[in-house]
């Protein structure tokens, strides 16, 4: 429903002859045009003067994300636009306080860690992964690399999305027979292509890399150990400097950070992480959390996936792909935008090129995310390239 819709269903029955004043305006050629009807009220309000576009267009097309029809429900729109708060709003129910489950944007986050711990020596790149039970002699799993971790080509039978629903590797990590030790069950599967060979997008291998981030930090095999371990440095190096004071990452009984799909945090929250990335690396008083180059390379496409680098989706075009089949949208945003991207329509879009970080939170299904992600782009395409 468009705002003017939303203004006659409120508006009293008046006489034609009353409204005419209201609604033309004599041009000084003698033409008589309508006059331009004010935004909702709501819509309005959620913008900042630090807007960086034009007010009256980003309200609406915040507003469309909320009511336009088959978009899903959105249940919280942060904008940031040149590190301002441009606009903020949530739907019936949640607000600034509200934590959001992350679903797979932890993933991104989990990239970070791993990127800050090869920073500071702790682990390499592109040697093998330091998973012991892979380093058995004759064991081809033994090539696999942090890297094709990273970018999802481990080569590891990891099935995302099965049917049944129970038969997935997700589904059985999270909450069958893998969920008391996540990262040993994920690290058990077999090879199903050479390592570096074929992209498969997996949260099973976000949590083999949150698993690695754990033994590189503590030696200790007890749970409360390694989840004090990773939750102390994730705050003192990475949360606490943003001031992300919301931030609760979830670990299973093995003490294993899920990496791959569950932290909560607000929407204020989620936007100061993308405004980082966005910074390459950097807080907004300046501090250097994240390597630029560690940074640049999770922006940077995977030889087996041009639209996906370290934990992180790109805006990049797919060779072949059908129109709908990508994640993002390339023909109406600058290739360099990324985001991290969670179940059922959870998205931090950032643009460098724009200047700007937009947070999108809500539950949208399959059929409902595209055209959501398309009024997404429309509050992109109110900001110019710089």
């Amino acid at each position: 429903m468009t705002h003017v819709a939303r203004l006659h269903n409120h508006a009293p029955l008046l006489a034609p002859a009353l409204l005419l004043p209201a609604l033309l305006v004599i041009a000084g050629c003698g033409a008589v045009t309508p006059a331009e009807t004010p935004l909702w009220e709501t819509a309005l309000a959620a913008v900042t003067n630090d807007a960086g576009a034009p007010k009256d267009q980003l309200a609406q097309a915040i507003d469309d994300l909320f009511t336009a029809p088959g978009v899903g429900e959105t249940r919280a729109v942060v904008v940031m636009a040149d590190g301002k708060l441009a606009a903020e709003r949530y739907g019936p129910g949640y607000d600034a306080d509200t934590r959001f489950v992350s679903w797979s944007m932890a993933k991104t986050v989990t990239g970070v860690l791993i990127g800050m711990l090869v920073a500071d020596g702790l682990l390499a790149l592109d040697e093998p992964a330091p998973v012991s039970l892979w380093q058995r002699p004759g064991d081809p799993r033994a090539e696999i690399t942090l890297r094709h971790l990273l970018q999802m080509r481990s080569g590891l039978r990891h099935t995302e999305a099965g049917d049944p629903p129970y038969e997935s590797s997700e589904v059985r990590m999270l909450f069958l027979d893998g969920r008391d030790d996540m990262a040993r069950w994920a690290k058990e599967q077999p090879l199903e292509a050479d390592p570096g060979e074929m992209f498969e997008y997996s949260s099973n291998t976000s949590v083999i890399l949150a698993d690695i981030a754990a033994r590189a930090l503590t030696d200790s095999t007890d749970p409360e150990t390694r989840r004090k371990a990773v939750a102390d440095y994730l705050q003192q190096r990475l949360f606490a400097p943003l001031g992300m004071a919301s931030m609760v990452p979830e670990f299973d009984a093995a003490g294993t950070l899920i990496g791959g799909s569950l932290m909560h945090a607000t929407a204020r929250d989620w936007a100061k992480l993308g405004e980082m990335l966005r910074l390459k690396g950097r807080a907004p008083g300046g501090e250097q959390l994240v390597p630029q180059r560690w940074v640049e390379a999770m922006v940077t496409p995977s030889p087996a996936s041009p639209h996906y680098g370290f934990q992180t989706w790109l805006n990049r075009p797919i060779p072949g792909a059908e129109p709908g089949q990508h994640p993002l949208f390339p023909s109406r945003a600058p290739q360099s935008l990324f985001s991290l991207i969670g179940h059922m329509g959870q998205y931090v879009l950032v643009s460098p090129e724009q200047r700007v970080t937009l947070v999108r939170l809500g539950h949208s299904d399959s059929a409902q995310r595209p055209p959501m992600l398309q009024q997404a782009a429309d509050v992109l395409e109110l900001y110019p390239e710089s």
